[in-house]
């Protein structure tokens, strides 16, 4: 019996509840081995860089927008600057917070994936449709809503 045939004899929230963490799981086995520089997590990284247009992110901004501990961020973003993909400077109005920023070669890894991203995005889609696509991200985001007033947020 494989996991989806069990899945299917669950409740569906339990069942719900297993598919997260088997599709996480997955999601990052696949994203690893996506690019050879950096890892699923560190694309996610700088995937959420590009959400700061108007000043460059502080460690704390980055782990509230992906979901993690500042610890977590951290480690992501000493393995970045040593790959050189970031730097940090310390910031003009307050020197206790340092802001991240993305670095030529990390914009130049950006182009090299951008094809092989859309076409994974395309694959990863395939036969859903738009309307189930914003009803999942709609569950999704009352889940999450959810967590973070059960205390899950960090």
């Amino acid at each position: 019996m494989n996991a989806s045939d069990v899945y299917r004899m669950m409740d569906h929230k339990y069942a719900l509840f297993g598919l997260f963490f088997a599709f996480h799981n997955r999601l990052q086995a696949v994203g690893d081995s996506f690019y050879e520089e950096i890892t699923c997590k560190q694309f996610f990284l700088l995937a959420c860089m590009n959400l700061y247009q108007e000043e460059a992110p502080t460690a704390n901004e980055l782990a509230k927008t992906m979901g993690c501990s500042r610890q977590n961020v951290k480690e992501i973003l000493n393995s970045l600057e040593k790959k050189q993909f970031v730097h940090l400077e310390t910031d003009l109005k307050d020197k206790r917070k340092k802001r991240v920023y993305l670095t030529a070669q990390a914009q130049l890894m950006g182009a090299k994936y951008h094809q092989k991203e859309m076409d994974f995005l395309q694959y990863l889609y395939e036969g859903v449709s738009e309307d189930e696509v914003d009803s999942a991200y709609g569950i999704i985001s009352k889940l999450e809503n959810n967590l973070k007033r059960m205390g899950g947020s960090l």
